[in-house]
């Protein structure tokens, strides 16, 4: 079996969906590598992949153009092509990964995901995270901790597994802190208790 290589991803955009709306910037970082059963966590400082795109379309919302604080009519003249960029992206994943699986990690998973997907097929006509090679690192938390989806945000977790990175986001700022919670909770043995109190089981990944 193949070792993966867990990418962590985050994206910035103008609206809620790609195609109507556009993704004006992501950030990737190595948040680690996983073979067999062993996590093996990595500086995700280190390794690093951000880019700043020209929109694909005049539409947007205000609100979501204001979460991200960049320019719009900075990145209509300065942005770089999206099929460039994202065929320098897919070219730094195969890099970074080797021979290793690359999967791509987001909390939330279904936006991130969503976004860097159409991306890359609408763009380079494939995505080097396959079609379903990803991990949503919101749900991993819900299933170790043994509690509702609902549950699972960061206000809510145990110290040991937060990170005390700020949220910013920039686009890359905040896919390191999204590394770092994931290492941090693939290094977590997990809840006790059920939500209804009862046992559950804690066995988890060993981590590196």
């Amino acid at each position: 079996m193949k070792a993966e290589t867990y990418i962590s991803v985050d994206v910035e955009a103008d609206g809620p969906i790609p195609g109507p709306y556009s993704m004006l910037s992501f950030g990737m970082t190595v948040a680690g590598r996983m073979t067999g059963r062993r996590f093996e966590r990595t500086d995700p400082e280190s390794v690093t992949f951000y880019a700043e795109l020209r929109p694909i379309s005049d539409d947007y919302v205000p609100e979501a153009l204001a979460v991200s604080g960049l320019d719009r009519a900075a990145l209509l003249r300065e942005g770089r092509d999206p099929a460039e960029a994202m065929t320098a992206a897919a070219a730094w994943v195969r890099e970074v990964c080797g021979d290793d699986l690359p999967v791509l990690a987001a909390f939330p998973l279904s936006y991130d995901w969503m976004w860097m997907y159409w991306y890359f097929l609408r763009f380079t006509g494939a995505s080097p995270f396959g079609h379903s090679r990803c991990i949503d690192i919101k749900t991993l938390y819900a299933a170790k901790a043994v509690v509702p989806v609902a549950w699972a945000t960061k206000r809510q977790m145990p110290r040991e597994v937060r990170t005390r990175r700020p949220h910013t986001h920039n686009a890359l700022d905040d896919a390191i802190e999204q590394a770092e919670l994931l290492q941090n909770l693939m290094a977590w043995p997990g809840s006790s208790h059920r939500a209804d109190g009862s046992p559950a089981a804690t066995a988890g990944p060993a981590a590196g």
